[in-house]
């Protein structure tokens, strides 16, 4: 509780102290009002997006999000803007909020892990402001509200004492799931030699790293062939692609032969979309459906599949219900979105309708598995403590960076 009256004390003392922080608009209409952190209507909300660490033109997490507020807002007569931070820290999102209610904002969406900090420092000051924070699990509250000492386990402290739970909402994503869907997707398709690039090494990026060589395996061991199965496992250290990430996907896709890389974490796709450009490669996205700005950049036809995440979903969802006054369904929940249908596209989790179904793994049996996971019939573990253990050959090679 110390800890919670210091950030809120903190984070007062930056209100005196607003600077700019390159916020920009996005679509807008008529719209404004300070709001209520309990009741709504479109008429009272004026929308706010922040940026993580990227831009609302990643052709990911940021930019699917943006673009569902944006279209959200639009539809229904509200005010929007977007907010990039001036830098890759706490302290510029916390300002960057700060910009947004100084501008008006009474219901801020915020996409990632690394608004966590922004949670602990801002919900308690701002309490007639209303937080979506898509992305953020129990974890990533205590480990920013406990600070030096942190056990890097939720269950030994009670999440409520670090941020206001009555103006927040979090949700997580079972990026498991997903994973297993690529990952099952690539086997059947016909690929043998796999590889995934990761971005950092945080629990979301290794959810769908565990669950895309589980799926492998699982397609492997229908097969029969798991012993012609290999998965090459790095991650890049960043969430963006540079030269060195490029040179170390040649050497995957030229002189190891992989065949299609998952490549997961924001940017980092442009290493592995430059790589495989060279060698008539595969990608698989991640996030939202890739396969546009992949194909578009680097060669038609190179994207295989994108493991999805519903942002758009979640964000249509939560905005709507606001509207209509039922922020209460939403307040003070950590949910954990995945599966809630034998129907693929109303899922949390999902692969596009881009996908290159083929003979080894046409719609028809995407539609099979997705029901198969839903009933229970298909047990996909969120465990990330330790590699899985699988049947086919994983290399792990650590960080590139």
């Amino acid at each position: 509780m110390k800890k919670r009256i210091m950030a809120m004390l903190l984070a007062a003392v930056m209100m005196f102290s607003v600077t700019a922080c390159g916020g920009s608009s996005g679509g807008s209409s008529s719209g404004s009002g300070s709001g209520d952190a309990g009741e709504a209507s479109a008429s009272d909300m004026k929308v706010a997006m922040i940026t993580d660490s990227g831009d609302i033109t990643d052709q990911s997490f940021n930019q699917t999000t943006y673009e569902s507020c944006k279209s959200w807002a639009e539809s229904n007569g509200v005010d929007f803007n977007y907010y990039k931070p001036e830098s890759d820290s706490d302290e510029a999102r916390n300002a960057s909020v700060d910009q947004a209610v100084a501008e008006g904002a009474n219901v801020i969406v915020m996409p990632g892990y690394m608004f966590a900090a922004a949670l602990v420092a801002q919900s308690a000051t701002y309490p007639d402001v209303k937080f979506i924070a898509i992305d953020v699990s129990a974890g990533d509250i205590c480990e920013k509200g406990v600070g030096e000492g942190y056990t890097y386990n939720p269950d030994d402290y009670d999440v409520t004492e670090y941020y206001n739970t009555e103006n927040t909402y979090c949700c997580t994503y079972q990026e498991e799931i997903s994973g297993y869907l690529a990952g099952y997707a690539a086997v059947k398709l016909g690929y043998k030699h796999l590889g995934f690039l990761g971005g950092m090494s945080v629990p979301a990026v290794m959810r769908y790293g565990y669950g895309y060589v589980q799926g492998a395996n699982a397609a492997a061991e229908e097969l029969g062939n798991t012993g012609d199965i290999t998965i090459e496992y790095v991650y890049g250290g960043q969430f963006y692609g540079d030269a060195d990430i490029t040179a170390y996907m040649d050497t995957w896709y030229g002189s190891k032969d992989v065949e299609v890389v998952f490549a997961c974490g924001g940017g980092i796709y442009t290493s592995a979309g430059e790589a495989a450009a060279k060698v008539g490669g595969k990608v698989i996205g991640v996030d939202s459906d890739q396969s546009g700005k992949i194909d578009g950049d680097y060669g038609e036809g190179m994207t295989v599949t994108s493991a999805m995440k519903g942002l758009g979903a979640t964000v249509n969802t939560v905005l709507t219900d606001i509207a209509a006054g039922k922020w209460s369904d939403y307040a003070g929940k950590i949910d954990n979105l995945g599966v809630v249908s034998d129907t693929p596209s109303e899922n949390y989790v999902q692969l596009p309708s881009t996908t290159q179904f083929g003979e080894g793994f046409t719609e028809d049996d995407y539609n099979a598995l997705v029901k198969s996971i839903h009933a229970g019939d298909i047990t996909i573990s969120n465990d990330i403590s330790a590699m899985p253990s699988v049947s086919i050959t994983v290399n792990e090679y650590g960080s590139i960076k």
